[in-house]
């Protein structure tokens, strides 16, 4: 009897032993093994020429634009003569004038707001209200023609030059900074409703911080998608103020429409991968973690000692 219950004993450790392998074995299958560092760059390249080859149109106005901002540059230099022109033109716009013009809508307006009342104008506030219409009519005026003389200043430089690449410049850089503003503006709130919801429905600190990465990515794919669409609206304004030909003006406004495209492309493809990589960088630490305790557990579970 005392025979047999060695056996038994022998027998269920052993099958013990044999239901813990087969189930650590088990786990070991149905663990995601991440692809190394070589197999992640080629899997990147070949989505990315997949992409290339299935959108066209978006691919061939990347490289278009890149192209753009390689041969433009800062723009063509003004000649001696060019430069002599532009700037007897732009002399002839009086500042002066303006700026007497804008103090004389400022006192109006301001003389108009103390004259009304609140759900009534008086003879007084109707009178004050016909002056700060009389003083912003002569203010559009004089700004119309300095506007005219400008123009027929650009057009002299023409909008390839440097003075139209400059202001081009100035404009998107100008739109970029406040799409980026908006995204770190965006952020900073989602960040900390995130957190009260934390707190109150007890996530784990990897979950909270996953959370706002997404939506810091997606804030600032937000942000400077806008800051584009707002770029290529207000480009149009630039380039026919250059008064070029029509020809001309459709090639700059493809062209720098373009160059903003894959400008901004490029900077959301690089935080996207500077997320991913970071991402994928806790993933393999993770993963090597857990294949150092799924060893120790082996180990522990093939010497342990056996009843015969």
């Amino acid at each position: 009897q005392e025979q047999n219950q060695i056996t038994t004993n022998s027998h269920l450790h052993s099958t013990s032993n044999q239901y813990s392998i087969s189930k650590m074995n088990r786990q070991r299958q149905q663990q995601i093994v991440l692809p190394s560092v070589s197999d992640m760059g080629s899997i990147v390249a070949r989505g990315a020429v997949s992409f290339a080859k299935k959108n066209k149109v978006i691919s061939g106005s990347y490289l278009f634009g890149i192209l753009f901002l390689v041969l433009i540059g800062s723009g063509t230099k003004l000649s001696m003569d060019q430069t002599r022109q532009y700037n007897n033109i732009m002399n002839t716009i009086d500042l002066d004038a303006e700026f007497r013009a804008s103090n004389r809508v400022a006192q109006a307006n301001q003389a108009y707001r103390a004259s009304k009342g609140w759900f009534s104008c008086d003879y007084l506030c109707t009178r004050n209200k016909q002056r700060m219409k009389e003083a912003e009519a002569v203010l559009n005026e004089i700004r119309k023609e300095g506007y005219a003389r400008m123009s027929d200043a650009k057009s002299v430089a023409g909008v390839f030059s440097e003075v139209g690449v400059t202001e081009t410049k100035d404009l998107f850089w100008s739109y970029f900074a406040q799409g980026k503003a908006f995204a770190k503006r965006q952020s900073m709130w989602d960040m900390m409703f995130m957190g009260i919801r934390k707190m109150s429905r007890d996530e784990s600190t990897m979950e909270y911080m996953m959370k706002v990465l997404i939506q810091v990515l997606i804030n600032f794919s937000m942000g400077l998608l806008m800051a584009l669409a707002f770029f290529i609206f207000g480009l149009w304004s630039i380039v026919r103020s250059y008064q070029p030909n029509p020809l001309t003006a459709v090639a700059f406004f493809i062209g720098a429409s373009c160059a903003a495209f894959a400008f901004v492309s490029t900077y959301l493809f690089a935080i996207f991968g500077a997320a991913a990589g970071g991402v994928y960088g806790m993933a393999k630490v993770v993963e090597s973690n857990a294949r150092i305790d799924n060893g120790r557990r082996h180990q522990g579970v093939g010497n342990r000692p056996h009843f015969d």
